[in-house]
């Protein structure tokens, strides 16, 4: 993954778990696992999900929406309630290497071995399962409060969080419960096993809240299907960028699982710093699959369980010494960190009851796609958001016919964007470039634009021009019309036409590429002062 990833892969395979949850005499019964992060190694603390522990709350899931509850002892949970964790060799060898010599585990489902022949080792090697006691259920009221006004309301019955895809049969019991519990963790005590003097394994660091960017490369770190074959999933690592952000509600691009619930997410810098914990690993937004993974943000949530910790009995609010401390702020970062500067050339589109993204070009001039400001629009507003938010009006100078491939417009504001820094367009388009889409699909206004990574995986040409671009980042509606930019350079490569077509798409969207638009604009030249409409 290179250089920059060492300290976070290294950071995120040490801290990795499994959490199993059972009940004592009812294998019948079956488990409930989830990812978990170990905040400590002697004591043995962890950190995953509070969604496996709702079978067994004695007052029932509603508990944890009840007015005012933030935390709940572990004696919310019934008796027979037994726990497991589970993790590699690394988390407690303060070299992060794994033992030589020592078998790896297999479970029976993955094996695939006859009866009566021998399991040779094979896999990672994993440590045995731990016994460990729930101390407290917790969640983060920030967080609650930013999901009930992004997700709730009027917009709640579009979205869908279940591990399971829309047509999937879950009951409305299930469904409800994992809802409920969505936004909770579990703080857990490890017993010590036989070796815990040598279970020394390097801290976690947090990173504050807000110290990470949006665009900032994330490694998250979970366990997919949870128990389930854990000499093969155990600390799967996924690569994406922070892609929008409402107080500790975070969204990544990192592609997770189900059964990641309660992993850890990292930076890049501050490397190696737990930055969040994997909240929801799959949305779904009227039936169609978002490609977001919810985050819950690290920090608070720490601090949440350091208050509830001094409430308990005295050799449990010891404990709360030993969480894991906020890392200072590096230099050359600052707490709340607007991000690239190229992003801020996004803007939303607004026309009528139609919204969707675009790009501005120059301070009065505008591209966005036909669909969403059609040749016939009297007057769209257009709204920016960085580096302060304003709402101009303009109107459309240019359309593409409804026959043309492109799904181009152009819009001359009434007023200057001021402050916005005027993306430069590229001049070369090479596949296997990291880019970024900027938009406002998902959320529209309400948190800002969103942003997604990946690369450049085809350039169409036709007569060794480009004429289309195809990436791997996640879009949604309303972002069409957005911007598609080079991760590293910041150069405008196109805008955004066509994303996913399907109700449960790869991501495969659809760009113009900016050598398309410049003629349209009068050149690359005439972007400076606005080109050919600048004065319609």
């Amino acid at each position: 993954m290179g250089r920059q990833w060492g300290p976070s892969m290294k950071a995120a395979e040490q801290a990795g778990c499994v959490v199993s949850a059972s009940r004592a005499g009812q294998p019948e019964a079956g488990s409930w696992s989830c990812s978990g992060v170990i905040l400590s190694c002697n004591p043995g603390l962890v950190l995953c999900h509070g969604g496996i522990f709702t079978p067994f709350l004695r007052a029932g899931s509603g508990v944890l929406t009840a007015a005012g509850t933030t935390t709940l002892p572990g004696d919310s949970c019934s008796d027979d309630l037994r726990l497991h964790v589970q993790w590699g060799p690394t988390a407690t060898s303060p070299a992060g290497r794994a033992e030589p010599g020592r078998p790896g585990l297999c479970t029976p489902q993955c094996s695939g071995l006859e009866p009566g022949l021998a399991a040779r080792p094979r896999g990672r090697p994993l440590q045995p399962p731990r016994r460990a006691e729930l101390l407290l259920l917790l969640s983060c009221p920030a967080f609650r409060a930013h999901f009930v006004r992004l997700f709730g309301g009027e917009a709640a019955e579009q979205w869908r969080f279940a591990s399971a895809a829309p047509d999937d049969e879950v009951s409305e019991e299930e469904e409800e419960d994992q809802l409920r519990a969505l936004g909770w963790f579990a703080l857990l005590r490890v017993q010590p096993g036989q070796e815990a003097e040598e279970e020394v394994g390097p801290a976690v660091t947090v990173a504050p809240l807000g110290i990470v960017p949006k665009g900032a490369q994330l490694l998250a770190c979970g366990s997919p299907f949870g128990a389930f074959c854990p000499d093969i999933f155990l600390n799967t690592l996924s690569r994406g960028v922070l892609s929008n952000v409402a107080g500790p509600l975070l969204l990544t691009d990192a592609r997770c699982l189900p059964g990641t619930e309660g992993g850890g997410v990292f930076a890049a810098r501050p490397g190696g710093s737990l930055v969040a914990l994997v909240a929801a690993p799959l949305c779904w937004k009227a039936r169609e699959w978002v490609g977001l993974t919810l985050l819950c943000a690290a920090a608070p949530l720490l601090r949440v369980a350091r208050a509830a910790l001094a409430h308990l009995q005295p050799d449990v609010a010891a404990l709360a010494d030993l969480l894991p401390p906020e890392v200072g702020v590096p230099r050359g970062l600052s707490l709340r960190d607007p991000g690239p500067p190229w992003a801020a050339a996004a803007v939303l589109v607004e026309c009528g009851t139609v919204w969707g993204s675009g790009v501005a070009v120059a301070s009065r001039l505008v591209v966005t796609c036909r669909h969403v400001a059609p040749r016939e629009a009297a007057r769209v507003l257009v709204h920016s958001v960085t580096p302060k938010s304003v709402a101009i009006w303009g109107h459309v100078v240019f359309a593409t016919q409804e026959t043309s491939p492109y799904d181009i417009a152009v819009l001359n504001l009434e007023e200057d964007l001021e402050g916005v820094p005027m993306p430069v367009p590229t001049e070369h388009f090479h596949e296997g470039d990291a880019v970024s889409v900027v938009g406002f699909g998902v959320f529209g206004q309400t948190c800002g634009p969103s942003m997604t990574s990946g690369i450049l995986s085809a350039v169409v040409q036709v007569d060794d021009t480009p004429v289309m671009l195809q990436t791997t980042c996640a879009v949604h509606g309303g972002s069409s019309g957005g911007p598609l930019f080079s991760t590293h350079s910041g150069d405008l490569l196109g805008n955004q036409l066509l994303g996913p077509l399907s109700p449960f798409p790869l991501p495969e969207p659809q760009s113009c590429p900016v050598n398309v638009l410049c003629p349209a604009l009068g050149g690359p030249s005439a972007w400076e002062d606005g080109g050919r409409y600048a004065h319609s």
